[in-house]
């Protein structure tokens, strides 16, 4: 089918999904969890060859982990799916709502945005997140994922309606741009009255390309250069227990620290600590005072001096990058210059410190104390995420079923007219 039949397609379904209740948009929701289930091991033989094909070509490790599944990825795709179930329907609630000197009622009513298009990149999980979001919130969604992902992306979209045909919803308000050309995506971002909001999820380039090309609304996600800044007053062990969290636990993902900041007072207690955890897992790249601050080089720890186009680089990889600072102040000039207004925390016991550090730091999430990995909407209730948005208008941070909302006035009256 081409695009433009697929936008065809998305729109009737959207208009017939916009009037779906709650119950039946839930039903049909727990369709596709049972079908994904069933179709996993044709979902991951289709995975396997993805993988293959991007190791054949070169993709970095960290990349291919964002790639792959296993059991454990299709379930938690599952339990993503059954949590956004178990969340109230965003659609039809009133925000507010007022009666005039007139007697006109108005109201502010939730509505969906209408028909959404996701573009990112390896991340098969992301077909079937946005897919349960979108859905629930009455909005038919085009998927152009990945020409990396594109068997995965395949075999879960087929799933995914088979689940909707099944249990009784609206199949064609899910849609895969399954051509693997470039060309489909600036198709997309002319679609201009076919498709009511883009939203671009990946890398600098591609988030750049789809901001500077599109013609239709884009909420922007951005990349994550995040930062962790350690204060002397911090727990060093639970510091570096926290920093090689948000570093090694998925590299690749937007919410990894990218560079850690340690006051001046802390370097001295904190680098042996941390490049002992990192030998042979890491590789940090050091300004002169931080490499000094280690001491004696653990054995197997890859060790680089720093240099100043590391500081604003997303590595998604297993580097890190680290600059010592002499205070909270100069942490957060930093972070400010070169963050992407994703993710960052501060590592302390002061609370003045931590309180200045939040108020300060230009940022979609700010974290005291805790690994920035949480950055993710399952992990913040949502049940999945469409990205994590860094702009700061319609919705910021991570994304669940209101960023596919908007609003509609219903107003009632009783035969007034304007004088």
């Amino acid at each position: 089918m081409t695009l433009d039949a697929l936008f065809d397609s998305l729109r009737a379904a959207q208009v017939k999904l916009a009037l779906e209740n709650r119950e039946a948009k839930d039903a049909a929701l727990r369709a596709v969890m049972k079908a994904i289930d069933a179709g996993r091991g044709a979902i991951l033989e289709a995975n396997r060859a993805d993988a293959e094909k991007a190791r054949n070509g070169g993709m970095k490790d960290a990349l291919i982990d964002r790639l792959l599944l296993d059991d454990k990825r299709i379930d938690d795709i599952i339990d993503g799916i059954a949590l956004v179930v178990s969340l109230e329907d965003p659609i039809g609630r009133v925000r507010s709502g007022w009666t005039l000197p007139n007697g006109l009622v108005v109201e502010q009513i939730t509505v969906p945005l209408g028909v959404a298009a996701i573009i990112y990149e390896s991340r098969p999980n992301v077909t079937a997140d946005a897919f349960c979001l979108a859905y629930k919130a009455g909005c038919s969604i085009l998927l152009r994922g990945s020409s990396a992902a594109l068997e995965s992306n395949r075999a879960l979209v087929k799933a995914i309606k088979e689940g909707l045909e099944s249990g009784g919803g609206e199949s064609n308000a899910v849609a895969l741009a399954s051509s693997g050309s470039r060309d489909e995506v600036d198709l997309i971002l002319a679609a201009r009255g076919r498709v009511d909001v883009v939203l671009p999820r990946g890398g600098r380039e591609l988030i750049r390309r789809v901001v500077d090309n599109a013609r239709v609304p884009v909420i922007e996600t951005g990349e994550g250069n995040c930062h962790i800044y350690v204060e002397p007053s911090a727990d060093m062990k639970n510091a570096v227990d926290i920093i090689a969290n948000a570093k090694l636990q998925k590299p690749g993902a937007c919410n990894a620290v990218e560079t850690v900041l340690v006051h001046r007072d802390a370097a001295a207690a904190l680098m042996p600590l941390l490049a002992g955890c990192l030998a042979g897992k890491a590789e940090l790249r050091c300004d002169s005072r931080s490499r000094a601050a280690i001491g004696e080089v653990p054995q197997g720890l890859a060790l680089g001096s720093a240099v100043d186009s590391d500081w604003e680089t997303e590595f998604l990889d297993y580097i890190l990058a680290v600059k010592t600072v002499d205070s909270v102040d100069q942490a957060i000039e930093h972070i400010n210059r070169y963050g992407t207004g994703h993710s960052e925390a501060i590592l302390t016991k002061d609370l003045e410190a931590a309180e200045k550090f939040q108020r300060r730091v230009d940022a979609a999430c700010v974290y005291t104390n805790a690994s920035i990995r949480f950055t993710d909407g399952g992990q913040f209730g949502f049940g999945a995420e469409l990205g994590i948005s860094t702009q700061k208008f319609h919705v910021r941070g991570p994304m669940g079923l209101e960023a596919l909302t908007t609003i509609k006035y219903r107003i009632a009256g009783s035969g007034q007219i304007r004088p």
